[in-house]
């Protein structure tokens, strides 16, 4: 039987220890390496490797076939943030508390005149005016837009969405997103409805747990117990203790805070994303006040044709791989 005798071949110019130490060096902080860069590049890494004795002769266009087969990608990065109150006991429970709200907002509503609502803050919304008008679709083109505009001010949404319906109640239009414009947007909201029960679901700014806040809902239901001092004492004395009170669940008016760096737990933030792709990113306008009718044509629009109540599925409980 004939076969061909045992050769050695030729022999691989980086052997699997040094692919190994390659590998490990795209995983390391390039500073350790005393390398003033943040990140590495198939370029850089090949000149450390080769600078630092490691591997003979490489270059940048194998690096990246080598760390492609490890599915390893130093240079790209992707931005992760994890709420800081996740340490805080409490978190699960507030979490939970407003996905009940957003359970329970419909059949509240129809039987007891509850009204749940998200509010937030939508800022730097720009006028911007792009030098060409724009040219509509046609058959085989996509519709074309000037990328060239010019720059005419800024204005900021305070949004305020039913969850219940689904629209967007008493938009206000403001350039500033100080504590008398959130107290301003909070009247709004109340005085459509007076004496009706209220959750409000809003993020943790420091002008939602305002002692105008706590002096207003006091007000409206009728509290009239002492409030204290606003940094000496009782209910007003901190943002932790006017934040308790605000969020008492047997009051008429009671306030919902989200955890911190939860955005995405607030259902405005969705409505938000709506009028971006619908409106603001594509639309042209010369001023403010052009920009501040459209946004308000189109809260009209969205309330007669296109609201409904979105389908919650997140039920608060935490994920687990």
């Amino acid at each position: 039987m004939l076969s061909d005798a045992h050769r050695s071949g030729r022999r691989p110019k980086i052997s699997s220890e040094q692919q190994a130490e390659l590998i490990a060096k795209a995983c390391e902080d390039p500073q350790e390496s005393d390398c003033p860069i943040a990140r590495w590049t198939s370029d850089e890494l090949a000149h450390e490797m080769t600078t630092s004795g490691i591997i003979e002769k490489i270059g940048g266009r194998w690096v990246r076939k080598l760390l492609a087969r490890a599915k390893i990608r130093p240079h790209r990065i992707q931005y992760w943030l994890f709420s800081k109150d996740e340490k805080d006991p409490q978190f699960q429970e507030r979490v939970t508390a407003v996905c009940d709200a957003y359970r329970n907002a419909i059949t509240m509503y129809e039987q007891e005149g509850v009204h749940t609502i998200c509010l937030d803050e939508m800022t730097g919304i720009q006028a911007l005016e792009r030098i060409a008008p724009d040219l509509p679709v046609a058959r085989g083109l996509l519709a074309r837009l000037e990328y060239e505009y010019r720059r005419h001010g800024t204005i900021g949404l305070f949004g305020n969405l039913h969850v219940a319906t689904g629209q967007i109640w008493c938009p206000l239009l403001s350039e500033t997103r100080t504590e008398e414009d959130a107290l301003e947007n909070l009247d709004n909201i109340i005085s459509q409805d007076p004496q009706a029960r209220f959750r409000l679901v809003m993020d943790n700014l420091n002008t939602h747990a305002s002692e105008s806040f706590v002096r207003y809902i006091a007000h409206m239901i009728g509290y009239e117990d002492d409030l204290g001092k606003k940094g000496v004492r009782g209910i007003l004395r901190s943002v932790a203790s006017r934040a308790e009170f605000l969020s008492d669940p047997s009051h008429r008016i009671q306030l919902l805070f989200t955890p911190r760096h939860c955005s995405w737990l607030n259902q405005i933030e969705i409505w938000f994303g709506t009028l971006r792709r619908k409106l603001t990113s594509v639309m042209s306008n010369d001023s403010v006040e052009s920009l501040s009718d459209s946004i308000i044509r189109f809260i009209e629009y969205y309330n007669s044709n296109l609201a409904h109540p979105y389908n919650w599925t997140y039920t608060g409980r935490v994920l687990v791989a």
